[in-house]
């Protein structure tokens, strides 16, 4: 150990540890976390999300284009996880946060219901290409730190809030438990007919409180133990009862006959930049674009707000350094998504179970990329988890982020009405997107229903305005389009 002088001219032994340069580069120390736990949170959240390389190309795979061609799967498949590879793998080196990217669930249903009808695949993703541009702008620009700083704070809580109940009911219907109604009752209901059936609602049942119980006596890794011993449980089940392969949904617990498959990468590159404006009209290719921004922009930017909130990388002011470089890095993503060809790559609520096991820095993001660029040779064996199995990580998670509710001044009606709102119609409409700009127009009608016209941020009026063109995009579109 070396030496230090003290003012008295006496040595002292100095007791700065020396730090690796992972430690440093990734500031591991400052934000009080191990490289064990940033690597059990990357797989955690790897583990929370390897359905999308099933999910995406599936929906994607049923989609024909202008000329009716129909997408490959297994190039569907590269696509979809070389995009989230990379993506992840360039935010946890540039953002140095735990936020792991892949195709948006909010992207994929416009690229494949409003684009690829009016033209060619190429040409969708030529405008999915366009979109991270233009995010790509707005965030080098400042303009979109500058719309997120606008928002008030109440707002920016509430958006973590929603995300919470988000993501729990995406767990909860994706496993089961809570179902669509019958015609001529309740919307959703406990499961199918108000009544819990089936072996993967068990699963899911299993996983879930056996989760609580080493949550709530603080086992390191909790979620991702929990998670193994329901897949494993799963396999076991599914091998020896007769179950109908539609009740797992996506993937069917089985047993692997292979652990590697090649890669099939033709759809990269493949990329029409602006032949979409000629194939479908300006109207409809200019529609569409405003639609992919809209979401994009949002949908990322509540997202990286709730997950960093709840890592406790956020100021009292809602803000963190290097808030732009993160936005920056959401905007190139999509463009990485759009030229592998397997839609926009975003932020994914997901990485919310990486911050449940303790996840606070880059290195996650490079363990969950580093997974997903694996996956693209072992595609079987992202094939074994079952979403049931994952599903309890995102309740628990949802649960964990409810807390910040208590940061909202709720007797306050200019803010509670707005935040509310906000909170509410994420879940029920499945869109952070929609939850944003129902508050903010929530929020700027109230402000100016009582008078205070100069406590509205010029950004948020305009941005309220966006919004409600957004919310009327389809009325909008038949009246220019008539």
């Amino acid at each position: 150990m070396t030496q230090l002088q003290s003012p008295s001219g006496r040595s002292q032994p100095d007791t700065v540890a020396v730090r690796s340069p992972l430690d440093r580069f990734f500031k591991l120390s400052e934000r009080r976390t191990t490289v064990s736990r940033e690597i059990r949170g990357g797989i955690t959240t790897f583990v929370a999300m390897a359905y999308v390389i099933l999910l995406v190309p599936l929906i994607l795979g049923g989609v024909t284009d202008i000329n009716g061609d129909k997408l490959s799967i297994p190039q569907l498949t590269t696509a979809t996880a070389l995009a989230a590879g990379l993506s992840t793998v360039l935010m946890g080196l540039v953002g140095n946060v735990p936020l792991a990217l892949a195709a948006g669930l909010g992207l994929v249903p416009v690229v494949a219901y409003q684009a690829a009808p009016h033209m060619t695949w190429p040409q969708a993703m030529g405008l999915v290409v366009l979109m991270g541009a233009v995010i790509v702008v707005l965030a080098a620009t400042g303009l979109r730190t500058m719309i997120i700083n606008a928002i008030p704070l109440a707002l920016k809580n509430a958006i973590g809030v929603g995300i919470g109940m988000f993501i729990a009911m995406i767990g909860l219907v994706s496993s089961g438990v809570v179902g669509n109604g019958a015609a001529g009752g309740p919307p959703v209901t406990l499961g199918v007919d108000g009544h819990l059936e089936g072996w993967p609602v068990v699963v899911f049942a299993v996983g879930l409180l056996l989760m609580l119980a080493l949550f709530a006596r603080k086992v390191p890794g909790a979620m991702l133990i929990s998670i193994a011993v329901a897949t494993v449980l799963a396999i076991i089940i599914n091998s020896v009862a007769t179950i109908d392969p539609m009740a797992w949904g996506t993937v069917v617990p089985e047993a692997p006959e292979s652990l590697f498959a090649a890669p099939d990468f033709g759809l990269m590159f493949n990329v029409d930049l602006f032949g979409g404006f000629a194939e479908a009209g300006a109207l409809v290719a200019s529609v569409v674009l405003f639609t992919l921004v809209l979401t994009g922009f949002f949908d990322a930017m509540g997202t990286v707000f709730g997950v960093c909130d709840e890592a406790g990388l956020l100021d009292e002011k809602g803000s963190m350094p290097g808030f732009g470089k993160i936005l920056t890095t959401d905007g190139v993503a999509q463009i990485i998504g759009g030229a592998t060809g397997g839609a926009g790559s975003t932020v994914y609520v997901e990485s919310a179970t990486g911050v449940g096991e303790g996840a606070r820095t880059g290195l996650t993001s490079v363990v969950t990329g580093g997974l997903f660029c694996a996956a693209i040779f072992f595609t079987p064996l992202a094939a074994v988890v079952p979403i049931q199995a994952a599903a309890p990580a995102l309740v628990l998670v949802g649960a964990l982020m409810m807390t910040q509710a208590r940061k909202i001044d709720w007797s306050d009606l200019e803010v509670a009405i707005p935040a509310f709102v906000t909170i509410v119609l994420m879940p029920f409409t499945y869109s952070i997107t929609n939850g944003v700009g129902a508050g903010l127009i929530a929020y700027v009608v109230i402000k100016a229903a009582r008078g205070k016209f100069k406590e509205i941020h010029g950004l948020v009026w305009i941005v309220s305005a966006v919004f409600a063109a957004y919310f009327a995009i389809s009325g909008i579109e038949l009246v220019l389009g008539g």
